[in-house]
């Protein structure tokens, strides 16, 4: 009897976490390499649209993630200059229009649901305070080296998958010449107790301010408990690295009460620690695979947030990919040509469509103007069936 060819995931983000639990479903041996110490997130928010909370549902995941995740009534749309509401999305109606729910949660939520099937899942070996330091391919297999508590160790495996973020070391290696480019924009990020948030708040909805050169999100996560604040602003990067503390007084200054109504500062006054991020993309298209190495996620084509798919991208990768190595495990070269094949069009479009879709928030002037009175004149109920392209996808 042949062995189940064994694959090495490089990163346990959610992407590598999914990807390590697809291909396991598929009868492949799993080596789930990790840098970090712990499997920890930052307090971050999320959002999952019914085609990532299909597949994490699918890998039984809902008691966990229902528990602690929250399906919003829906999504407010306001104007920064008097906060009139200009849309009111009804994503409460996704699970019956697109066969899954619509969930706001805690990253590390979801983070520690997958890990925690991971660690149930026979056929998985994470290794933690594993670092990978260089790669290697030949037409027969891939190699990793990667150095844990002191000790340098190098294996081979059947397939490598760089799910390691934007800042990919296995996409570094595989093609040098590609680099995450600045986008010009820096998302702020918060948390905020509900106890402590404004009083026009709608604890279950997501609101989304939209301003001139910038943009503010909020929505519960937490079981309810505390309030994801995200202010993306136009704006230079001069820093190293591609985060650090942000300075309220200075988000503040850009939220000032002349282009911004007192319900937008008043979210944006209430968060007490701010930590900002440089927004950094790939190219249209992303950078998928050489041989029998392949890349996922982040990795791949990282792109803005505008429309809430940089997770739900990573975990639809995960599902086609381990299914294309299912259907063609002697040809895994091939395999990977067709993954990327089936991947790359829906994942260039949404890559542009969140870039279109930053730009189209950040309107100022007439401009602002046609789109307030274009999404009002469109309704909640057209503005959700716009995303039924991206919402409605399901693994083949």
């Amino acid at each position: 009897m042949t062995a189940a060819p064994t694959i090495i995931v490089a990163g346990a983000g959610i992407g590598g976490l999914t990807a390590s639990l697809t291909l396991a479903g598929q009868g492949f041996r799993v080596l789930l390499l990790e840098r970090a110490e712990r499997l920890e997130e930052a307090g971050a928010g999320l959002q999952l649209s019914p085609n990532a909370s299909r597949v994490l549902i699918g890998l039984g995941l809902e008691p966990q993630l229902s528990a602690h995740a929250i399906a919003p009534d829906a999504l407010r749309v306001m104007t920064a200059r008097n906060g009139q509401e200009i849309g009111r999305i009804p994503l409460r109606e996704a699970a019956a229009r697109y066969g899954a729910p619509y969930w706001v949660m805690h990253r590390a939520d979801l983070q520690a649901a997958l890990a925690a099937k991971v660690a149930q899942t026979p056929g998985i070996e994470l290794r933690l305070g594993a670092e990978v330091t260089d790669i290697g391919r030949s037409d027969d297999n891939a190699t990793v080296t990667f150095v844990q508590n002191s000790h340098r160790h190098q294996v081979a495996a059947d397939v490598l998958i760089g799910a390691d973020g934007v800042w990919s070391m296995v996409r570094e290696r595989m093609f040098p010449e590609i680099h995450p480019q600045f986008t010009g924009r820096i998302a702020w990020r918060g948390i905020i107790d509900t106890a402590r948030a404004p009083r026009d708040f709608e604890p279950r909805t997501v609101q989304l301010w939209l301003g001139a050169d910038a943009h503010i999100i909020a929505y519960p996560m937490a079981d309810g408990a505390r309030i994801n604040v995200v202010a993306i602003t136009t704006d230079t990067w001069h820093a190293p690295g591609w985060s650090e503390p942000g300075d309220a007084a200075e988000l503040a200054a850009q939220f000032s009460a002349q282009r911004w109504s007192e319900g937008a500062r008043d979210l944006i006054a209430a968060v007490e620690s701010w930590r900002k991020w440089a927004l950094f993309a790939l190219r249209d298209g992303g950078a998928w695979r050489r041989d029998r190495i392949a890349l996922l996620g982040d990795a791949a084509h990282a792109m803005v947030p505008f429309v809430a798919q940089g997770a739900g991208m990573a975990i639809e990768d995960a599902v086609v990919l381990a299914k294309c190595l299912a259907d063609a495990p002697a040809d895994i070269p091939a395999a990977l040509k067709r993954y990327e094949s089936l991947r790359m069009p829906r994942v260039t479009r949404v890559q542009r469509t969140a870039h279109q879709t930053g730009g189209i928030y950040h309107f100022s002037g007439p401009m602002a103007l046609a789109r307030d009175t274009t999404m009002q004149l469109l309704g909640g109920a057209r503005l959700l069936a716009r995303q039924d392209w991206i919402y409605s996808w399901r693994p083949e």
